[in-house]
């Protein structure tokens, strides 16, 4: 299968220091491969959403040279294929209603003595897999299989994640009925025919839980590689929720080279010949069916 790869910004504001190596690793790898790259607006998540944002993004990719090779698509539009895997998960036993609040969750797990935050989640006890016992319900979650999910990281390596017991059900749908990042990013790369998902490393704690809702619903499964992080000066991920600045791009090629940097990969005198050739010398084994 033609490798054919995406770079999925959140319209939450422009791209940064940060996205724009995500954006430019995710085009190496397809145009290393010979496939197709392509732009998904991950906008399901509306109230966070900055007017005109999307359109700004699509401008600085544009300014840097990374253009998609089919016209960007936007999950706000896609919400019937969410639905849809959701009947799915449903009749297959796989999710269910939850009539949970992050302060009942937290009451729950004090109550076991498990009051304890993972990066900022609590671990779902499972409170509501039994039944509602009539309660209303506020949102929908996957029914997490247990044992530990492996799988291989082209950058990171051998990776493992107990699901169960590292994050527990997690959610489909929220209560205020927005589709949740898992689900939509799982439906959408499946879709678009997605083989080969190049991300920041931020996002590598989510492989395990996209990997049990592609089994889930029967879905072929990409290959992962995350990205090095771009850090603020507080050694905090660079990112627009701690005041990340805007892309500057009046060089854009000042930009493309910083990006590079922090890829590993060497500066750039014009069009980005020399960084898609180490990428190339970098990478190549990986994609062979054993290159993992």
């Amino acid at each position: 299968m033609a490798c054919r790869g995406r770079f999925a910004p959140s319209p939450t504001g422009p791209l940064h220091a940060g996205s724009l190596v995500a954006a430019l690793a995710s085009w190496l790898d397809v145009r290393a491969a010979g496939g197709r790259w392509l732009v998904r607006i991950e906008d399901v998540d509306g109230p966070r959403c900055v007017p005109g944002a999307d359109r700004e993004i699509l401008a600085q990719l544009a300014a840097c040279g990374l253009h998609p090779d089919e016209p960007p698509v936007w999950q706000s539009q896609r919400g019937a294929l969410y639905e849809a895997a959701l009947q799915r998960l449903l009749a297959a036993g796989r999710c269910y209603p939850c009539a949970c609040s992050r302060k009942d969750i937290a009451a729950e797990l004090a109550r076991r003595g498990q009051a304890v935050q993972r990066h900022g989640e609590l671990v779902y006890p499972g409170t509501c897999r039994a039944g509602l016992h009539g309660r209303e319900p506020r949102a929908w979650r996957f029914r997490v299989a247990p044992g530990t999910v492996h799988w291989a990281d082209r950058r990171l390596g051998p990776q493992q994640q107990d699901v169960e017991h590292a994050v527990g059900d997690f959610v489909l749908r929220r209560a205020d009925g927005l589709w949740a990042y898992q689900l939509a990013v799982v439906v959408d790369d499946a879709g678009q025919g997605i083989t080969h998902v190049v991300r920041g490393e931020d996002l590598a704690d989510n492989t395990a839980r996209q990997l049990q809702l592609q089994q889930a619903l029967g879905l072929p499964v990409p290959r992962y590689l995350h990205t090095p992080l771009v850090l603020a000066a507080d050694g905090q991920k660079l990112s627009k929720q701690n005041g990340a600045a805007p892309l500057q791009l009046r060089d854009p090629l000042a930009a493309l080279n910083a990006a590079a940097a922090v890829l590993g990969l060497p500066p750039q005198a014009g069009p980005l010949a020399d960084a898609l050739a180490a990428w190339v010398q970098a990478w190549r084994a990986s994609y062979n069916p054993g290159g993992d």
